[in-house]
């Protein structure tokens, strides 16, 4: 029985060698590799190795050697065309019937694999070659290393359509060939193929196993490139068609490198582009990788999964931080529900607004990279927030819809057991968030603002009124936060006394700082961490908290909020300070920064209405000085 060569490639990609072993011999992890006793000799010790990353077994005590298919034919004692049957029917594949044009198919794609290699080789010698040592030099400004450059075989396709047709002609290849590689396209003038790829930088699309199937390439400066004809402007990114080789839904960029890096350990990240891979990359995170140029599919979610080792699978989805990002974000939310499975996931991590990874490695170094993940949302976490951002939820019936959007949410999950832990998250979430809020007697309103808690004396000597009904979500005050002392002050308190989180979480998820400065932005993704890890792991003590604030890389944060500069200014954020003293601080900054930002929004307000006497400027300021009349100062 002869089978196409690209059938048992393609069926060797879609099963684990180790899942397949795994079901027959007991494995144990060894760093990139499986261990095993022998399961074909005498094997007091494991002698028995499992590679995923390189597709075969080895045992150095017997020399037992090959791939999944010869596994199954040496443990299972059958023949090649009994175990390849089997190993399809796991994968969901049908074995073809193969003809004598199948096996000259096959042959065809062996020869285009070559073919591609060569054309890359092209490629990068195109970018060192000294009539474009310009294109070599904005790579090198745009801070892409020499090493990065090398590992990621950058390469230059230049302006002249002929010259790769004519070098690949040179070196043997057909037309025929070039044009199934996709890396000339015909002429509508009759003559010549002409390169695919012309005027840009090229970034070779490796497979998992890092045999080069496709490329990318990116659009030159306009100082750098003719001027655009007319009204035609060329799209930032092209990608190569889909070949025998390439199928792009199917393919992540940097995959061969992320499964070597998460089999070290490390996390699979997914960004936006190539750029974003190779910073990425150089700031050490070796697991990242992008889609070409479309949102996750079905089979690169499965990818994803496929190449983290161990039982839990959680990969970090990233995305720039403005509202393209935030749609991105929602789009692969709702592509990955179906198929989320027990320990099979993904958490949503959004860089500062205007930054993407290639640009925030580059300014800020990789701390600030190492923030944006450990701010990472749980995906249940994510919905949550997508469906209540910017709704107040004051009536039944928005309560309602909010239920109905979320059960749909959640109805989406094909695993019934992930299904009903989403359903039950989601209704807790709905119950905290509308339960009614009864004062306790026993503490009397405080001054200044009417709000509940800390157990300290009202200086007017009068008890408050339950706070409204209603769902307060967790978005900013008007004007922010303005000190930095203050900000400080909150963040102190909560990591000392993460005792007080389920009373001031909705506050402390309100906080913002003014500001694009760096100091600025790494506190408030400190801020972000605090409120991720104390709502996922409820009881955390004030050391565990901060070990992993330490963990996530926020130790230079950590020294500057809890300082003595801080608590010369506030005592009840020292950790020997008492639970009651506590709250009321939280309380007492709370109200003063609120009176502060009311204040600030009036007096915006007005010097508007003085500048331009409008009606519609009158009515905002009585406006506002409705909804504030109740507030203290």
């Amino acid at each position: 029985m002869s089978i196409p060569p690209r059938f048992l490639d393609e069926l060797r990609n879609r099963l684990a060698l180790s899942d397949i072993v795994g079901k027959r011999v007991k494995l144990m992890r060894a760093g990139r590799e499986y261990k095993a006793p022998c399961p074909f000799h005498s094997d007091k010790s494991p002698s028995f190795t499992v590679n995923d990353d390189k597709q075969f077994y080895h045992c150095f005590g017997c020399g037992a050697h090959g791939d999944i298919i010869g596994f199954v034919m040496q443990y299972d004692n059958l023949a090649f065309p009994e175990a390849v049957e089997q190993l399809a029917a796991l994968a969901g594949m049908t074995v073809p019937e193969q003809s004598p044009q199948d096996v000259q198919k096959a042959k065809d794609q062996k020869d285009l694999y070559s073919l591609v290699e060569v054309t890359t080789k092209w490629f990068v010698s195109q970018l060192y070659d000294q009539k474009h040592k310009f294109q070599l030099e904005y790579m090198r400004e745009r801070g892409v290393s020499e090493e990065l450059m090398q590992v990621f075989r950058i390469g230059f396709a230049p302006s002249d359509g002929d010259a790769l047709f004519k070098y690949l002609k040179a070196q043997g290849y057909k037309t025929e060939q070039m044009l199934e590689a996709g890396v000339v396209k015909e002429s509508t003038r009759g003559g010549d193929p002409y390169a695919f790829f012309r005027d840009r930088i090229i970034f070779p699309v490796a497979d998992r196993r890092g045999r080069v199937v496709a490329f990318g390439g990116r659009i030159l400066p306009e100082h750098m490139r003719p001027p655009d004809r007319g009204d035609f402007k060329p799209p930032k990114y092209i990608n190569s068609s889909d070949t025998p080789l390439f199928h792009k839904g199917r393919m992540l960029f940097g995959e061969s490198h992320a499964r070597q890096a998460a089999a070290d350990g490390q996390p699979v990240i997914v960004v936006e582009g190539y750029l974003d891979v190779m910073a990425c990359f150089g700031a050490g995170y070796r697991g990242a990788v992008a889609p070409l140029g479309t949102a996750l599919t079905d089979e690169q979610i499965q990818a994803l999964w496929k190449m983290i080792p161990g039982r839990e699978k959680v990969p970090v989805l990233c995305f720039d931080g403005d509202e393209a990002g935030r749609r991105a974000a929602r789009r692969a939310a709702d592509n990955i529900l179906p198929f989320l499975q027990p320990d099979h996931s993904a958490v949503i991590a959004f860089l500062p607004e205007g930054e993407d990874p290639d640009s925030l490695v580059k300014k800020e170094g990789k701390k600030a990279l190492e923030a944006v993940l450990a701010g990472a949302l749980p995906l249940a976490d994510f919905i949550w927030a997508t469906e209540t951002a910017g709704h107040g939820f004051t009536t039944p019936e928005s309560r309602a819809g909010l239920e109905k959007v979320l059960g749909d949410h959640a109805a989406r999950i094909a695993d019934r057991t992930v299904q009903e832990y989403y359903k039950r998250a989601f209704r807790e979430k709905l119950n905290e968030a509308f339960a009614v809020k009864r004062p306790q007697q026993s503490q009397p309103r405080r001054d200044g603002g009417g709000k509940w808690g800390g157990g300290r004396g009202n200086k007017r000597g009068g008890f408050g009124t339950p706070e409204p009904v209603g769902l307060v979500l967790k978005r900013p005050a008007p004007a922010g936060l303005d000190s930095l002392l203050s900000y400080q002050i909150l963040l102190a308190t909560l990591i000392n006394h993460p005792e007080i989180f389920d009373a001031v979480e909705d506050e402390a998820g309100r906080m913002v700082m003014n500001g694009d400065n760096m100091a600025n932005k790494r506190l408030d993704l400190l801020r972000q961490a605090v409120l991720n890890l104390l709502g996922s792991e409820p009881g955390l003590d004030a050391m565990t908290l901060q070990n992993h604030l330490k963990e996530r890389g926020f130790e230079d944060e950590l020294a500057m909020v809890l300082s003595e500069a801080v608590y010369v200014h506030a005592g009840f954020a020292r950790v020997t300070a008492s639970s009651e003293d506590t709250m009321g601080g939280w309380r007492d900054t709370m109200d003063t920064l609120q009176r502060k930002a009311v204040w600030q929004e009036l007096r915006a307000a007005g010097a508007v209405l003085g500048q331009d006497m409008s009606p519609e400027n009158e009515e905002r300021l009585r406006a506002l000085h409705d909804v504030h009349k109740g507030t203290d100062g």
